[in-house]
């Protein structure tokens, strides 16, 4: 298995992108309504901000994609240091040190080439083995209730991000 990482740049990337998620909309245990979801799946492409997919070239089908935002809603987006991910998925199949470790470092140099950032967030399900390996990029700063069952709100800076990126990735 070859698997690349691309950022969308055409309607067509982006057309899969939304697909993609929505095809795997249930696997992504996302904790809210559906129309709060698809507006985390769907804001990368409506804000032009960042959206990646990931491809098998072998089987000549995307396997992954990630969303991101500038910006945070609480600041109207105007704290553009912020890096927000929105929704991160990667086909069963495909999980492996490997491509996390790939992915992390093209979605990182996508980053720094892209923007002047200072922070990097995102939400995650409460999983003992999900939280292990966020730990190993950033700090978990607080875990909410949701009707969906507990959130945990994670956070690095860009420095530190960068730095245990290499650290993963060396």
């Amino acid at each position: 298995m070859s698997c690349t990482f691309s950022a969308c740049a055409s309607e067509m990337d982006y057309q899969n992108y939304l697909e993609f998620l929505l095809e795997h909309y249930r696997d992504l245990h996302l904790p809210y309504p559906f129309p709060v979801s698809l507006s985390f799946i769907a804001s990368p492409v409506l804000m032009q901000q960042g959206s990646i997919l990931c491809f098998d070239e072998s089987e000549d089908r995307n396997i992954g994609a990630l969303g991101y935002i500038l910006g945070t809603g609480e600041n109207h987006y105007q704290d553009t240091h912020v890096v927000q991910i929105q929704a991160v998925y990667l086909l069963e199949p495909y999980r492996s040190h490997t491509v996390f470790r790939k992915g992390l470092q093209f979605f990182t140099d996508h980053i720094v080439k892209q923007h002047e950032v200072s922070e990097i967030r995102f939400f995650a399900p409460a999983d003992d083995k999900l939280h292990r390996l966020l730990t190993k990029v950033s700090e978990r700063i607080a875990t909410r209730e949701t009707d969906s069952g507990p959130l945990n709100e994670y956070r690095a800076a860009f420095s530190e991000w960068l730095a245990k990126v290499a650290r993963f990735s060396g």
